[in-house]
């Protein structure tokens, strides 16, 4: 997930042992989850929540509950026999190179690796293209299990040294190191309590934005992050010495995103309370004593703007201001007033999803019903022509790499059949060729993907995706997987999920609903399932279901479901809203307090999306559908429920809360599992090996209670 009441009633905050004896009714002999008398009361509704405890992952209590549970768990899949088979086929098929698609800085180019099952992607770079290969970053060294990540990394403009960030057991927090890039020393420069944030260079130093050190108390995965601020770090000096550049007291929950200009002129600060919308305050870096001007004021509810340059004091902007599609615009900074606005490239009929700037022309990628198109623009706004890559329509530009004094364009090509390919566009004669096609260990030849349009609840219709092997007979026993979103602006097109390919291989059949509440069809259609829209989500969702169903794709009987984090919820919500529409139900790090989500951690920014319990029109609304609180006493389907237990972004609380309400009131036969990764975040950074014992996990209880052998 991107980027944040005082309530009345009784919070007994009592720390109780789990026990594994079995309960009343307990068909699973579940541990049984102690209860509390926590009650809150919202605009006169009193709201139970009796494993409030479980919010304290520091208490004993609450850990040893997720050692009795995680045992449960494991107990239960290492009965099924053939989960074994399943990781070694993963493990074979994950093997193969992995590269990203280079980017120039300087005279180098730099791009990462992965070898096949190396736990990190390791950082290179080369003098040229075709040079020789030469080490910047190898992260695997940094842990024996791989729990340590790069975070990402940025290159100074003059070419000297390389910031990179890592990160420890997944979570959010992220730690700063520099190094010589031609010499290869690692530097004294160690930078802490980072979040959310990059580094943007400004001669021999960069701006970053912090928050301040967490109390000793092992808050630090579960407090609200309040109070960024922005600060400038100059090569060798102690954190400590870094210059405080700008902060807003009057706005805790703002934070602050620091862009420099290419000619280092300008600083821009992109200023957020959410994870839509922004303002945008520029300082002018000529002049040592200039002030922060806010050229674009941060609104309650506020439109995008993404900042590509300044030149000659005119700021091109890609926006959504007035262009749900988005669209390219001039503001001179001596006028920015939006009567002065000029368009450069207007909004289309199709989603705006970025645009990167080339030599004397941008390069423009749309999203026409979520696939990808790449255009190019002169500087005026001409189009020049289209960037081909590739030999499908059902694909995506899930990586574009060019430089402003560079006429080479690489762009990394997705699919749902094969791993992502490199291509080397030349700009000056307009001609593209392979640059790198990995080789897997699976046959991308025998499967195919389609395009369907389905209708939802109300009318609307809704794109999906939907890959197979070739010539599979529509008969209604095919097993199915269906994944998806709908939130947060994100939209997930044609991509190659390695971790799919066991589910594909048997038979499978594997679908992408593209649901509202992303930006397949740009900000109207997330405009459609946030705030009290989010209904529509779910709706959606379930008519994807359905849809999968009468076109004999699949039944009830053979159908699974996931999503991760917003996903998470998703499938929460459909889950207990119609648990007699799934077999299995996968939600992963999922929010599904909707009511306490926004305590913890960066959780208020996801207000924007989902509203607040603390005003009460967004409570009722969310007190309709949140997961945890429309469990009832009923059949659901097989759950296994995954989080890790150093999930900063959403805390791992969501799942534990929600499991133990499931366990309690599941009256069918079906298992109700949580599965909790220990030394694992939310997700970015996790180690190879871990990410296979997952799916692993997963694939073997999916396929085993879907009928399934392998």
């Amino acid at each position: 997930m991107k980027r944040y009441l005082l309530l009345s009633g009784a919070a007994v905050f009592t720390l109780i042992q789990c026990t594994t004896e079995p309960g009343a009714g307990n068909k699973m002999n579940y541990p049984v989850t102690r209860k509390v008398d926590t009650v809150d009361t919202y605009f006169g509704v009193k709201v139970p929540d009796p494993y409030r405890w479980l919010e304290d992952d520091n208490s004993d209590s609450t850990k040893a509950w997720v050692d009795v549970q995680n045992k449960f768990t494991f107990d239960y899949l290492a009965k099924i026999p053939f989960r074994d088979k399943i990781k070694e086929r993963l493990s074979a098929v994950w093997n193969f190179e992995k590269r990203s698609a280079p980017y120039k800085k300087g005279s180098r180019y730099f791009y990462s690796r992965n070898d096949g099952l190396q736990n990190q992607s390791v950082q290179y770079y080369v003098d040229t293209l075709g040079g020789t290969e030469k080490l910047l970053i190898d992260p695997n060294a940094l842990s024996a299990d791989g729990t340590v990540s790069f975070g990402g990394g940025s290159t100074s403009n003059d070419g000297k040294y390389y910031q990179y960030a890592i990160s420890k057991a997944g979570s959010d927090w992220e730690e700063f190191y520099v190094k010589d890039i031609t010499t290869g020393e690692q530097l004294s420069d160690h930078l802490q309590w980072i979040k959310f944030s990059g580094a943007a260079w400004k001669g021999n130093g960069f701006f970053y934005g912090r928050f301040d050190e967490p109390k000793a108390d092992g808050s630090a995965l579960s407090d609200a992050n309040q109070n960024q601020k922005v600060y400038y770090h100059k090569i060798g000096d102690d954190q400590s010495k870094d210059q405080l550049m700008y902060k807003d007291a009057a706005h805790p929950d703002r934070m602050f995103g620091s862009q420099v200009t290419d000619d280092e002129n300008w600083l821009i600060l992109y200023s957020s309370n959410s994870t839509h919308g922004n303002g945008l305050i520029v300082k002018d870096l000529t002049k040592p004593n200039s002030e922060f001007k806010e050229i674009v004021p941060l609104a309650d509810k506020a439109d995008e703007y993404g900042v590509l340059d300044i030149v000659d004091g005119k700021m091109i902007v890609r926006t959504d201001h007035g262009a749900p599609n988005f669209k390219l615009v001039e503001i001179d900074l001596s006028k920015p007033e939006e009567a002065n606005w000029k368009v450069i490239i207007p909004e289309t009929q199709n989603y705006m999803v970025g645009i990167t700037m080339a030599p004397e022309c941008y390069l423009v990628h749309y999203l026409v019903d979520v696939k990808s198109k790449l255009e190019i623009y002169d500087k005026t706004g001409v189009k020049k022509g289209d960037i081909q890559c590739g030999n499908t329509d059902i694909c995506s530009v899930n990586e574009l790499s060019a430089h402003k004094k560079d006429s080479l364009v690489f762009v990394g090509i997705g699919t749902f059949t094969a791993p992502p390919t490199i291509y080397k566009y030349n700009l000056n004669t307009g001609k593209s060729e392979l640059y790198f096609q990995p080789k897997c260990d699976f046959k991308s030849d025998d499967y195919e993907t389609k395009q369907v349009f389905f209708t939802s609840k109300d009318g609307t219709k809704v794109p999906m995706f939907i890959t197979h092997k070739k010539g599979i007979t529509l008969d209604g026993n095919n097993p199915a997987f269906l994944f998806g979103y709908g939130g947060f602006n994100s939209h997930y097109a044609p991509e190659f999920r390695i971790d799919r390919a066991v589910f594909l291989e048997s038979g499978g059949v594997y679908a992408v609903a593209n649901i509202r509440g992303g930006d397949e069809y740009g900000e109207k259609w997330h405009q459609g399932g946030i705030l009290c829209n989010k209904q529509n989500v779910f709706d959606d969702f379930i008519a994807a279901a359905e849809f999968l169903i009468s076109e004999k794709y699949t039944s009830s009987n053979r159908l699974a479901v996931t999503g991760r984090s917003n996903g998470g919820l998703l499938i929460g919500a459909v889950e207990t809203q119609r648990p007699d529409l799934f077999k299995v139900c996968i939600p992963q790090v999922g929010v599904l307090d909707m009511l306490r989500y926004h305590r913890f951690t960066i959780g208020r920014a996801w207000a924007s999306d989902y509203g607040l319990s603390e005003n009460e029109e967004e409570f009722n609304c969310l007190y309709k559908y949140s997961p945890l609180h429309n469990v009832k006493k009923r059949n659901y389907p097989a759950t296994m429920i995954t989080t890790g237990d150093h999930d900063d972004r959403v805390v791992p609380a969501h799942s534990f809360k929600f499991a133990a309400t499931m366990q309690e009131n599941q009256q069918g036969d079906a298992p109700i599992l949580i599965r909790i990764d220990k030394n694992a975040g939310h997700g970015a950074g996790k180690p190879t090996a871990k990410q296979i014992e997952e799916w692993a996990d997963i694939w073997a209880f999916t396929f085993y209670n879907l009928g399934m052998t392998y």
